[in-house]
C-alpha cells in the first residue's frame, strides 16, 4: 500500500556556468530522481547557460526523502560527462503546504530557507504563497564539478489517493 500525499512539480529553468565538457562548450541535460522515480530534460546543444524551462513531475509519497539533481554532457559515442549534482530536502516546503493559506494574499512569504551544509542552496530561498499555490523559487549550487548552479522553481499540486 502506497500512500501518495500529492505531486511536485519542479520547473528546471535554467543552468548557470556550468562546467565545460566537450572542447569550448557542453551539451547539458538534468536528471531528477526520487525513490524509484526517475526524470529527465532536454538535451541544450552547445551552451552552459542552458535554458530548459521544462516542468517535471514527481508523486510524493515520503516527503523525507531527498531529491537528487543529476547534471550531464550529452555524448554520442562515449558515455555522458558528469557535470555536478544537488539534492532538496523538501521539508520546509511540505511543512508549507500543510499550512491552512486560503485566506492569505497572493506574493505572501510563508518562509525561508537559508544555505546551509544539508542542502545546496547558493542563497536564501523563499516558499512564497502565489496565485492560491505553494512555489519556492532556487538556484542549486552543483556539487562534485568545478562550476555550475541549476534555477528551479518548486510547486505543490495537492492531492490524496491511496494505493492499493
Amino acid at each position: 500500500m502506497e500512500k501518495v500525499s500529492g505531486l511536485l512539480k519542479i520547473k528546471v529553468v535554467r543552468g548557470i556556468k556550468l562546467a565545460v565538457r566537450d572542447a569550448r562548450s557542453s551539451d547539458p541535460y538534468v536528471i531528477v530522481r526520487m525513490a524509484k522515480q526517475k526524470l529527465k530534460t532536454k538535451v541544450v546543444k552547445n551552451n552552459v547557460n542552458p535554458e530548459w524551462n521544462e516542468e517535471l513531475t514527481l508523486t510524493v509519497a515520503d516527503p523525507n526523502l531527498p531529491i537528487k539533481l543529476q547534471v550531464y554532457d550529452h555524448d554520442t559515442f562515449t558515455p555522458d560527462d558528469k557535470m555536478g549534482d544537488a539534492e532538496i530536502w523538501i521539508k520546509e516546503f511540505m511543512e508549507a503546504v500543510k499550512l491552512n493559506l486560503e485566506n492569505v494574499p497572493s506574493g505572501t512569504v510563508i518562509t525561508k530557507v537559508k544555505p546551509n551544509r544539508e542542502n545546496c542552496l547558493c542563497e536564501e530561498s523563499y516558499i512564497i504563497w502565489e496565485n492560491g499555490k505553494v512555489i519556492q523559487p532556487m538556484i542549486l549550487r552543483l556539487k562534485n564539478v568545478e562550476c555550475g548552479e541549476i534555477e528551479l522553481i518548486l510547486q505543490w499540486i495537492c492531492l490524496s489517493i491511496t494505493k492499493n
